[in-house]
């Protein structure tokens, strides 16, 4: 069911943020994109949490081989052999390595693991701006910026500013932005950046309520992302 139209919570916490975005007036702004960061799009950055459903595979080793198997609340998961596993927070890769280390020399000589996400259940992130449906959106899977605009019905054709692209991110306990260019990652030009849990994604324009469009375009630099 498509999330409904609300009103995000999240103004008046980002009113004191700096963003990566130049300051001066906006027709300045519009005459040139803002800066594009190198990012990669690998699917691993995808970070597991609790009620995710994932497989995992162990190679040629039936028995040790899970489908579906769900994170629990605290974010552990439960394998024969080896018990309890502390899932939540990391990327696939990151658990088929922890659970190919506890496996190796007890039980197996060279375990060779693979961990998919099968249902992503925990993860969320939320659309605003210039959006035809702005709201709070569940990740099904490792997902990207263009693939989260589009969860909210896609950019406002007759609004929005594809050039200016924000994504608010909390790094190391600080809320920091990145400015991304649509029309670019669409024409593939420049890489799509995946997305994270409790990302907070605007998309400038001139619909775009009063309090974004100061956060967008008045609040001078302080901090940017990089996504990789």
């Amino acid at each position: 069911m498509t999330p409904p139209k609300q009103t995000l919570p999240v103004f008046m916490l980002l009113g004191a943020l700096a963003l990566a975005i130049a300051t001066g007036p906006a027709s300045a702004r519009d005459a040139a994109p803002p800066p594009v960061l190198g990012v990669g799009s690998s699917m691993e950055e995808y970070r597991l949490g609790p009620q995710d459903k994932i497989d995992v595979n162990v190679y040629q080793v039936k028995d040790l081989t899970v489908q579906g198997l769900q994170i629990d609340s605290a974010g552990n998961i439960f394998l024969p052999l080896i018990g309890g596993v502390a899932a939540s927070g990391l990327t696939p890769s990151q658990l088929a390595n922890e659970i190919a280390a506890r496996l190796k020399g007890q039980y197996l000589q060279e375990p060779q693991v693979s961990v998919s996400v099968r249902e992503a259940i925990s993860q969320k992130v939320t659309v605003d701006g210039a959006v035809v449906q702005p709201g709070v959106y569940a990740m099904s899977g490792p997902t990207t910026l263009l693939q989260a605009v589009a969860m909210a019905k896609g950019a406002d054709n007759k609004y929005a500013n594809l050039k200016r692209v924000t994504v608010f991110r909390t790094v190391d306990g600080q809320r920091q932005a990145a400015v991304f260019d649509l029309r670019e990652i669409r024409a593939g030009r420049a890489a799509d950046p995946v997305i994270r849990s409790n990302d907070v994604i605007v998309v400038d324009g001139s619909s775009v309520k009063g309090v974004w469009r100061e956060i967008l375009g008045a609040i001078p630099v302080l901090s940017i992302f990089r996504a990789y």
